[in-house]
């Protein structure tokens, strides 16, 4: 046996260019990472300072959308690299958005359009990652199709 090792890259449907889809589903994840980054450092500063009332909870809060801003930037992240394991966190994180956007309808403000936005945003981030041409350039084959199945 030779000690080298003989490596021959594989050539996947994820080779070429990225599509627009994979791009714009990648944006608006990022886009929703990003508001609830800032969403959570005004909470975590009104709760430092005392300004939002009850401190705790603002802290408590901050902190909690701060955490929660990693799922979808790390989601948008992993789509612009094209990672097969990206698109759930992104669904996930439109999932969880569609009951927020809900709740921001029923409200008598200038929330509405917030919840406006948040739906039309999570709705076509889901259409996007659900697209065939986004599953084919992340490499995701679909139930029981594995690579030891395509080689046969």
């Amino acid at each position: 046996m030779s000690s080298e090792q003989k490596t021959t890259p594989e050539t996947t449907d994820t080779a070429g260019p990225r599509p627009w889809r994979l791009t714009c589903a990648a944006a608006l994840s990022a886009l929703e990472g990003l508001a609830l980054l800032a969403g959570g450092i005004w909470m975590l500063v009104l709760g430092i300072t005392g300004g939002g009332g009850d401190r705790r909870s603002g802290v408590t809060g901050g902190i909690t959308l701060l955490l929660l801003a990693l799922l979808p930037l790390l989601a948008a992240r992993g789509l612009l690299l094209r990672r097969g394991w990206s698109r759930g966190p992104a669904v996930i994180t439109q999932i969880l958005a569609l009951p927020v956007a809900y709740s921001l309808l029923q409200a008598d403000s200038m929330a509405v359009w917030a919840g406006i936005a948040l739906a039309v945003m999570a709705v076509t981030s889901l259409v996007l990652l659900v697209n065939p041409a986004t599953t084919q350039a992340l490499g995701i084959k679909g139930p029981g199709r594995t690579r030891e199945t395509e080689r046969r």
